[in-house]
């Protein structure tokens, strides 16, 4: 009998293990269904792949859930930034996301937002939906509160002058190794947000095509906008200088921008999207690629001007030049014949680059153009505010909307691709400077204490070198 007891209590106690385990079990909680299928990869060579899937509402609250922590701080970021540009709380920007914007986004982008909010909720991060519509209008608050101020007599701040940010190019034809499209980015932008502009956003949604873009956390868009989808489309832009212009009634630039980019099959699709609702928000030279055409095009979209050019043999470059002759007196402040505008001297150096290398364009040389270090100003190799890769921190004088001698800003990462990546959802990504020029925060801030505003935030960017990105099969 005593053996008999002996032989049952190892047993009873795996049962009443078990018991607890199963217990223990039922009182955590199950994966939130939304997640299904969505998942994040661990930083590599500075970039962050993330993948999203499902309906609006799912995709937004896997964004909020896998990057909690990278929005948070990015609303942080912009929030500072805003606030430091503008003389203006964030909450005259949450009040116009909801007043102004809120009203004029579709539904299916509404339920997105609400997503990244909800998801970021069950993470314990205190932003709601007018937070994270607010950051995704980062890139057009300059233009409504110029639009404001002016409403209301006053004067605005030089420091939201409509941006001079980016460089790009998309060639085919004669002008190609292959007679097959290349298309290049690099985003210029402040340090202190660019050095966080690297995640690598894969998106499967319910409706409209997959696509994968480059992107600031939170955004449900580009921003700096570099994006590939599967009908064969590859899409990038650069600014226009110095532009002047809004509408209030119209869809936030940050709305057709991903809609363009989920839903475009064909160039026409591209031009219809963008101009439909048309706000004058973050005005662009937009260039577009299609490789089942092997047709590139440049969408100008104005506010009142807009013009598309298309070419199945040539090239369109942007550096933020106004090409439009009618647009550049109506619609903007920008001085065409002075040659030591950024703008300018990059226009010449992309000129005298498709010029010289017609017939051998290829991803490799679209790598190199986007490292350029040649000065058309000062007829030198220097980094520089003049070269294709910027380097203002560098620069005494600043430039354009950047005022500021030796501003902690410039090119911050870069993205190029051909056709056959295209075709198979790949992209070629460099974080950092593609000159392979390192940025270090605490030097810098100790040389030029009139950005000391920004240490609380400003880390180093680092040159990472050259990576492939590639959407879920």
């Amino acid at each position: 009998m005593t053996r008999r007891i002996a032989l049952a209590l190892p047993v009873l106690a795996l049962a009443l293990a078990a018991a607890a385990l199963v217990a223990m079990a039922a009182k955590s909680p199950s994966p939130d269904p939304r997640l299904k299928g969505a998942f994040k990869r661990p930083a590599k060579d500075g970039w962050t792949f993330v993948h999203l899937e499902g309906t609006p509402s799912e995709i937004g609250f896997q964004h909020g859930w896998l990057l909690s922590k990278e929005i948070q701080e990015g609303v942080a970021v912009q929030k500072l930034e805003v606030e430091h540009d503008s003389s203006k709380p964030w909450a005259f920007y949450r009040d116009a996301a909801r007043t102004i914007l809120w009203p004029h986004i579709p539904e299916e982008y509404r339920a997105e937002l609400q997503g990244i909010s909800d998801g970021l909720k069950a993470r314990n991060v205190n932003l709601d939906v007018w937070d994270v519509t607010a950051l995704n209008a980062s890139e057009e608050w300059s233009y409504y509160t110029a639009h404001y101020d002016k409403q209301h007599g006053k004067k605005p701040p030089k420091a939201l002058t409509a941006p001079e940010h980016c460089s790009a190019f998309v060639a085919t034809g004669g002008y190609t190794k292959d007679g097959k499209i290349v298309i290049g980015h690099n985003n210029w932008t402040g340090y202190l947000d660019g050095e966080r502009w690297t995640i690598a956003y894969d998106i499967t949604p319910a409706q409209g095509l997959h696509f994968v873009m480059d992107g600031f956390p939170g955004f449900i868009h580009s921003g700096d906008d570099f994006g590939i989808n599967a009908a064969g489309i590859a899409i990038t832009e650069t600014t226009i200088t110095g532009f002047e212009g809004w509408d209030s009634e119209g869809i936030p630039e940050f709305v057709r921008a991903r809609k363009a980019m989920q839903y475009s099959k064909s160039i026409d699709d591209f031009d219809r999207i963008m101009r439909e609702g048309n706000n004058g928000g973050y005005a662009n030279d937009w260039l577009v690629a299609d490789t089942k055409t092997n047709e590139i095009a440049s969408l100008e979209l104005g506010l009142k001007n807009i013009e598309l050019r298309r070419s199945k043999d040539g090239y369109f470059t942007g550096a933020n030049f106004p090409i439009n002759p009618k647009l550049l007196h109506e619609e903007t402040t920008f001085n065409p014949d002075d040659p030591s505008l950024s703008a300018n001297a990059r226009r010449v150096r992309w000129e005298q680059l498709m010029t010289e290398n017609k017939g051998r364009i290829d991803a490799d040389m679209g790598r190199r153009f986007l490292a350029d270090h040649y000065d058309t100003v000062s007829k030198k190799t220097e980094p520089s505010e003049h070269t294709l890769c910027g380097h203002v921190d560098l620069s005494p004088r600043g430039m354009g909307d950047w005022k500021a001698p030796f501003e902690p800003a410039g090119a911050v990462q870069n993205k190029v691709a051909d056709a056959s990546m295209i075709s198979n959802m790949t992209f070629m990504a460099a974080a950092g400077h593609a000159c392979g020029l390192h940025f270090k925060a605490a030097p810098h801030a100790k040389k030029h204490p009139a950005f000391a505003w920004q240490s609380p935030l400003l880390v180093n960017m680092d040159a990472r070198g050259w990576t492939t990105i590639t959407g879920t099969k």
